[in-house]
C-alpha cells in the first residue's frame, strides 16, 4: 500500500507539477511533520473502538485490515518523496522530451517513459518499507492498538511475555529476536537490490 500509493502520488506530483504538485507536496509535508509512531498510535487509538468508515467501505475495529491500512497510509509520504524527486529528474531527460515532441499523451509518457525508469528505485525502497512496517506493527501491537486477539503478532507475544520474564523469558525474547533478525535481513536484502540496480556499485565490485 505504501509503495503503490507513494508511486502514484509521486508520479502525479513530479510530472504534472504546478498546482497539483503544490497541493500534494503540502499534504505530504503535513503528514511528514508528525513522527511515524506517534501518528500511527493516534490513528489506531481513534479507530480502535469504532473502526474506519469511508462511505461504502467500512473497516471494523477488530479487522486485521485496520492496522494494515494505518501502517500503509503513514508511510506513503516516505515513498512518494523519493518517486517525486526521481520523476522531476527524469522529466528533463532527452527520451521524455522526445516523447513530448512526438505528441505522446501524458498517460503514455507516464506509463511508458517515466514508470519503467522510476520502478527500479521504488523496488529498492520496498524491502526497507517492509522492514519499517514490521517494526511499526510490532510496536503498535505491543502497545495494544495494533493486531488484536485472536490474530497473532510478534508484538502481542512480546507483550504477553513481559509478565513472565523471570519464569519464562524466552516467550518475550524469541519474538523480539525474530523481529530484529527479520528487519536486519530485509535491510541487507535492500542493500543487495540497490547494488544490483546501481551501475556504479557494479563497477566498484569489478574494480580490483
Amino acid at each position: 500500500m505504501a509503495t503503490i500509493g507513494g508511486l502514484i502520488v509521486g508520479l502525479l506530483a513530479g510530472y504534472l507539477r504546478g498546482v497539483v504538485d503544490v497541493v500534494l507536496s503540502r499534504i505530504l509535508d503535513v503528514v511528514w511533520a508528525f513522527p511515524v509512531l506517534l501518528l500511527a498510535i493516534s490513528l489506531s487509538a481513534v479507530s480502535f473502538q469504532s473502526g474506519l468508515n469511508f462511505g461504502l467501505v467500512k473497516i471494523g475495529s477488530g479487522n486485521l485490515a485496520l492496522p494494515i491500512f494505518i501502517i500503509g497510509a503513514v508511510y506513503i509520504p516516505y515513498t512518494a518523496r523519493v518517486v517525486r524527486g526521481s520523476t522531476l529528474e527524469l522529466t528533463g531527460a532527452p527520451f521524455v522530451e522526445a516523447a513530448v515532441g512526438y505528441g505522446a499523451s501524458r498517460a503514455r509518457i507516464v506509463g511508458k517513459e517515466l514508470l519503467p525508469n522510476v520502478f527500479p528505485r521504488i523496488l529498492v525502497l520496498f524491502p526497507v518499507v517492509v522492514a519499517t512496517g514490521i517494526i511499526l506493527e510490532s510496536g503498535l501491537s505491543f502497545l495494544g492498538v495494533g493486531v488484536r486477539a485472536p490474530d497473532a503478532s510478534w508484538g502481542t507475544i512480546v507483550q504477553d511475555g513481559i509478565g513472565l520474564l523471570r519464569s519464562r523469558p524466552l516467550i518475550a525474547i524469541v519474538p523480539g529476536a525474530f523481529v530484529a533478525v527479520t528487519v536486519c535481513a530485509l535491510n541487507v536484502f535492500g542493500d543487495a537490490v540497490r547494488d544490483a540496480f546501481d551501475p556504479k556499485a557494479a563497477v566498484k565490485v569489478r574494480t580490483p
